[in-house]
């Protein structure tokens, strides 16, 4: 007599019929989950890392600023009413009370000074507005070391969201020019060394050279919190 529960005649009805409803059902919901987290994935991965993108695309299509004057409006204007040729070429700092321009990089930010480096609350809600001074260091013109950073600690996110100003700092090489306005005065430093070191290693803010010199700091590789990228520059005088 034929068994309708053998297992021969169940795997015949399986192939006539396919899995029961509810099977079937429950693989076209895992299916579409899936699906829906492999997107959600892809598009929260092109969000954090677009601005890193971004900076690097603007950097390897845009003509170089080789040639570039860095000045502020009022020196600009000056120069105008007095007969010297203004150039085509000018970036205007978008601080002059304190901020940072690096031609090379086409970087132009906003300068937060004292900012006590020790608190990450602190540091976080400064690097939402632009680079921070560490406090405790030089301020351009002083003998000492200028101490700016750009860098986030927290994850991942955030180290993009706020490392924007320094993400190409890697591109820049000995002898390039990083310029500082502070109470609407130019300073010019040229970079003499790079270096990569661990988050732990805090030594250079506490730096007592009686040179002056200014370190930039972001975390490197761009988009992660794992290394520091220090870039170190000296002031030229007589600028």
């Amino acid at each position: 007599m034929n068994n309708p529960f053998s297992r021969d005649n169940f795997s015949r009805s399986m192939e006539k019929t396919g899995p029961p409803a509810p099977l079937r059902k429950s693989a076209d919901g895992a299916f579409r989950a899936g699906i829906v987290l492999v997107t959600m994935s892809v598009i929260i991965f092109l969000l954090t890392f677009y601005p890193v993108v971004k900076e690097e695309l603007k950097y390897q299509l845009l003509p170089r600023h080789t040639d570039v004057v860095v000045t502020t409006r009022e020196e600009a204007s000056k120069q105008a009413q007095t007969g010297g040729k203004v150039s085509d070429n000018i970036i205007y700092p978008v601080d002059e009370d304190f901020g940072i321009v690096i031609p090379k990089l086409s970087a132009n930010a906003k300068v937060i000074p004292d900012v006590d480096w020790t608190n990450e609350a602190v540091y976080q809600r400064a690097l939402t507005q632009g680079v921070a001074q560490a406090r405790g260091t030089a301020s351009p013109g002083e003998a000492g070391n200028v101490f700016l950073f750009a860098h986030s600690g927290v994850d991942f996110y955030e180290a993009v969201l706020y490392n924007a100003q320094f993400y190409l700092l890697s591109k820049l090489v000995p002898g390039d020019e990083i310029d500082l306005f502070y109470h609407k005065q130019k300073f010019v430093y040229r970079v003499s060394e790079k270096k990569t070191v661990s988050p732990e290693n805090v030594e250079y803010l506490t730096d007592d050279t009686k040179e002056k010199t200014l370190t930039l700091m972001t975390c490197t590789p761009a988009g992660t919190t794992f290394k520091r990228l220090l870039v170190i520059a000296d002031q030229v005088e007589n600028n």
